[in-house]
């Protein structure tokens, strides 16, 4: 799943989030440009360290930020149900269920609180032959720091 917003592989590589990439405000959506974003991970009740990374939003991106910040499933030996997704133009909420050789449900939650700021939460849980094999929750924290480097 695309999430252009600024992560990584998800559930060993079957799910991808990655985070958008751009330099225009938009009224109720996020303003293209670098961004730097902190994902604070929780497993088992034990939090992680901190992670910064940063990445450019293209206009592109920042259109169309239902698209931008929703997983897009890449499975092997799964199937997936169609996407449940909401977004109203500050808030989005999704959720992502899959069956199979690896059985997981991801659900999303953003708050697009202004042009240059955005919070979000994303669960993950994945079990295989009913024994679970990730149930994690990431915090996001999305600032903008400037126009993208040329």
């Amino acid at each position: 799943m695309l999430y252009r917003p600024f992560w990584s592989t998800i559930l060993c590589g079957l799910i991808a989030v990655a985070w958008p990439s751009g330099s225009t405000a938009l009224a109720d959506g996020l303003e293209p440009g670098l961004w730097q974003v902190t994902t604070r991970t929780q497993t088992g009740g034990v939090i992680g360290p901190p992670h910064e990374s940063s990445k450019c939003l293209t206009p592109q991106d920042t259109s169309d930020l239902a698209t931008t910040f929703s997983p897009v499933s890449q499975t092997v030996n799964s199937e997936c149900a169609p996407m449940e997704r909401s977004f109203d133009g500050s808030r989005l909420n999704w959720r992502l269920t899959c069956k199979g050789q690896l059985d997981m449900e991801l659900t999303g939650e953003f708050n697009f609180e202004n042009p240059r700021h955005y919070m979000g939460t994303v669960q993950t849980k994945a079990a295989m032959a009913d024994t679970v094999m990730l149930n994690s929750q990431q915090s996001v924290e999305g600032r903008w720091v400037s126009a993208c480097p040329q």
